[in-house]
Order: C-alpha cells, then structure tokens, then sequence
C-alpha cells in the first residue's frame, strides 16, 4: 500500500470556527488534584491554575460515533486522513487574565495552520487548533494546540522502539515534581480529561495496533507536570505564557521528573516581564519528553 498523499486528501478541508460554552468545576479540580495525592487545589471562584481548564469544556460523542482508535471517527476538527492516527506536539498558552473555578465561559475554536511535513517516519499532517476563553468580551486565555496526524494502517510499527534504561541521572533540584503514571493513574487522568484514545488505557491496541511498545502517557500530562514547578515555588508570579514541545513519548511504568533547567532572569534585572523558567519533564537520566519556557507576568500585575 502506497504513502497517503496528506496534502491531496485535505485539499477541500476548511473547518468554520466554532464556539460553545463551559466551564472547570470544584469537582474537576479536586479530582485532578487528588491525582497528584494534593488537598483540592483551588476552590469555587479562586483562580483557576493554567492548563487545568483541560478538565473542563469537554466534548462528549455518542459512542457510535467513535473510531477504532477512541477518538470520534469524524468531526469539524479531525482532517479527513485515513487510517488516521493523532499525537500531540506541542502548544502555546497566554494567559491575559485567570479563568476561575466554576465560571461559564465563551470557548472559540478555529484551524489556525495547517502543514504537511515529511520526516523519517513518512509524511505527517501538522493541525494547528486556537481556542480563545472569553469572558463576556474579554479574552482571557489564548490557546494553541500542534496536533500531528499520521495515515498508518493496524498494525504498522511506528519505528519507536522499547525505551532504553535511562542512565545515571542527576539529582532532583528543590522544585522538582515527580510522577510514576501507572495503568491506574492513566485510566484515570483519561477519565478526567474524558480522552478515549485507546493508547492510553488499552495495551493490547497499543502495542499491536498503533506499534507503540507500551501504554503512552498523555502528552498534556506532562505538560501539567511542568506547570506544576510555578504553581508549587513561585508563589504571587503568575504565568502570563507557557510554550512547549513534546519530543518523545513516555510509557506507563517509568518514573518520570519535572525539573527547571534554567533560573529566571537574573535578580538584579530591570525587565521584570521578562523574567523566564526554562523546564523539562520525562524520564530521569534519558533525553526530555518535552521541554517548556514559562514566562511570567510582572509582579506589579498580581491582585
């Protein structure tokens, strides 16, 4: 069977923007937390902590609308590529102003970018998704999300091998946060963020199905491990912008590390705004599964 040409089978594939309605409740967020083993994290009104808005503006398909893999077999966002295959690859968060625990909120989504790229693996379609939060007239948060999909019949290996054991690592700095995703820990962050793909949940399709070697932690996961280090140790700096990028999957079982690879702008530096924290999260010992510069807002912003 030839290579799908992507850019041919998404030639006419212009999806409108859409907008709905929604909100992270108490419950959500107390749920999230006790993932982390934390008291509830934030209660009704108090500031909602940046990406924990995964947990709510939900979508939820009829199941007979579901593909092979979890995920609806079509909708507005999905590219019409077959035997069609998704992984995260990365985002952009700005946040202009905190959502709130409980808060009905304007959610719009809209295709921002759309890509065909070739690497070692064959083609891959890169889907560029923005979603602006609004309150009445106010944006408060803007998101962007990479989203990469793949045309890669049952069965067909990946070309990811098993991970190789890490080597020695250093030790953990005094911001570091530290999880090990079991099968359970998995099936339940799935839950929460209501994510049927199989890959994580069901190792019989992971493994022989999409080719992966294990079950693959959420890419978001570790995303929120990373913006775990600033809600945890920099206290009154708020996060005005998060970019980061996946590298590698991580596969349940393995210990993985959330750590900051460089300090914020030195103390004595006069552009507060500018102040940065690079991080990185995944397997100790091993090249990062995804890496992070956070960049906070001035101190003189905070309420």
């Amino acid at each position: 069977m030839g290579e799908v040409d992507l850019a041919a089978a998404t030639a006419d594939w212009s999806p409108a923007p859409e907008s709905t309605t929604g909100g992270t409740t108490a419950w959500a967020v107390a749920a999230f937390s006790g993932l982390l083993d934390l008291p509830p994290v934030a209660a009704e009104g108090e500031e909602l902590p940046p990406f924990w808005h995964w947990f709510g503006f939900l979508d939820h398909p009829r199941q007979d609308e579901l593909g092979d893999d979890g995920h609806p077999a079509a909708g507005r966002f999905l590219p019409p590529v077959p035997h069609r295959r998704r992984m995260i690859a990365g985002g952009r968060l700005e946040v202009r102003s905190p959502m709130r625990v409980g808060e009905t909120l304007r959610r719009t989504t809209s295709l921002a970018g759309r890509d065909v790229k070739h690497g070692r693996s064959g083609a891959m379609l890169l889907v560029t998704l923005r979603h602006e939060f609004a309150r009445d007239d106010e944006v408060l948060v803007v998101e962007e999300q990479d989203v990469v999909y793949r045309s890669q019949p049952p069965g067909t290996a990946r070309g990811i091998a098993a991970p190789e054991a890490p080597g020695a690592a250093p030790d953990p700095g005094p911001e570091a946060v530290e999880l090990t995703p079991s099968e359970t820990l998995l099936f339940r962050f799935s839950a929460l963020t209501h994510n049927p793909h199989r890959i994580h949940y069901d190792a019989p399709y992971a493994t022989g199905v999409e080719g992966y070697p294990g079950l693959v932690v959420h890419g978001p996961l570790l995303a929120l491990m990373l913006a775990e280090i600033p809600r945890r140790h920099r206290a009154g700096r708020g996060l005005a912008r998060c970019d980061y990028r996946l590298a590698r999957p991580v596969f349940a079982g393995a210990r993985v590390r959330a750590d900051h690879l460089a300090d914020p702008a030195p103390s004595d530096a006069t552009d507060d705004a500018a102040a940065a924290l690079r991080v990185a999260c995944g397997v100790p010992g091993a090249p990062p599964s995804i890496t992070a510069t956070i960049t906070f807002e001035p101190q003189e912003h905070r309420r």
